[in-house]
């Protein structure tokens, strides 16, 4: 039973009974309610967005939110080190390996093309830090095509440079004759004197004279394609064809020391001086062919002579006296 309340009435001087009207009882209950509502809403509100009031369960997803974030950072900060380092090897692959070897440079627009077409990220959108995946895997995926061109280029360069090295090593780039057994160079390459017929006629070679049994070398690296005595006026002599057209004859052996189908380095000993065929006396005949046309072997000393020594040479080899073949 609820409390009865009064009021004191001062004009009658009594007490009287308060009665309350039935609309004043409705609109107090309506604006109870009403503040109720407000104030639950306004708690909710708060609960969601003061951390004081996370589970322990949000916290720790929270921080494993956090330790991704740092990850990737960590991750693009690794990426930006490789970057420079992957710049400068593609620098040095454009502007040094392949100007040397003489092949066009890979432009950026193709190394660093990444992945075109389909959106191949698309399972990585959508979420919370979308963003920060999206671009950190993108990074990676134009990283990995990068470093697979660069691969690829270097196969090219490491192909180029083994061919390079086999050219180098079959120039016939040093004297068949050791300066120290030379007992002079007795003629060059040229128009001569035949020591026969003492008519002036081309010398497609050059005659160096030594003892007999004096060692010849190959000049370069090739193979013995022919050794024995069925050319006119050669006598004994050595064919070796070292490959990138180059072919080089050595004449009047006494005797041979490799066989036609061995193969030979630059500096081996291949026979002997000697002056068999047709020859005024002890020497070497030699001729360097580059695609099937003679050329002045004196272009090619450049092996084992210093440059003083090759002058001397060149004086000599110019004089037109008469040749020994």
């Amino acid at each position: 039973m609820s409390k009865v309340k009064y009021y004191y009435d001062s004009e009658n001087l009594a007490y009287r009974k308060i009665k309350t009207r039935k609309r004043t009882k409705f609109g107090v209950i309506v604006l109870f309610l009403l503040a109720s509502a407000l104030f639950g809403s306004l708690s909710f509100i708060i609960l969601l967005n003061t951390p004081y009031f996370e589970t322990p369960k949000d916290r720790l997803q929270a921080r494993e939110i956090e330790n991704l974030r740092l990850n990737y950072a960590l991750l693009n900060k690794k990426m930006d080190q490789v970057n420079g380092v992957v710049d400068a090897i593609e620098n040095r692959d454009n502007n040094l390996y392949r100007v040397y070897f003489n092949k066009t440079a890979i432009p950026d627009s193709i190394r660093k093309a990444g992945f075109q077409g389909k959106n191949r990220y698309q399972l990585l959108e959508g979420y919370n830090n979308s963003q920060l995946v999206l671009n950190t895997t993108k990074r990676i995926d134009v990283l990995s095509k990068e470093l697979a061109i660069q691969s690829k280029s270097l196969d090219v360069i490491l192909k180029l440079a083994e061919a390079k090295s086999d050219f180098l090593s079959a120039i016939p780039a040093i004297q068949p004759v050791q300066n120290e057994n030379l007992k002079q160079m007795a003629s060059g390459f040229g128009y001569r004197t035949d020591p026969f017929t003492k008519a002036r006629k081309m010398h497609e070679g050059m005659d160096f004279t030594a003892k007999t049994g004096t060692a010849i070398y190959a000049t370069g690296d090739g193979m013995v394609v022919k050794a024995d005595n069925t050319a006119s006026g050669y006598g004994n002599h050595i064919v070796i064809r070292h490959g990138f057209g180059y072919e080089t004859l050595y004449a009047h052996l006494s005797k041979y020391k490799a066989r036609a189908g061995q193969r030979v380095k630059r500096g081996d000993i291949i026979g002997y001086v000697g002056s068999t065929g047709r020859s005024e006396g002890p020497h070497l005949h030699y001729e360097v062919h580059k695609d099937k046309k003679v050329v002045n072997p004196l272009n090619f000393y450049y092996g084992n002579i210093s440059a003083v020594e090759y002058v001397v040479i060149a004086q000599l080899a110019n004089q037109e006296n008469q040749s020994l073949d």
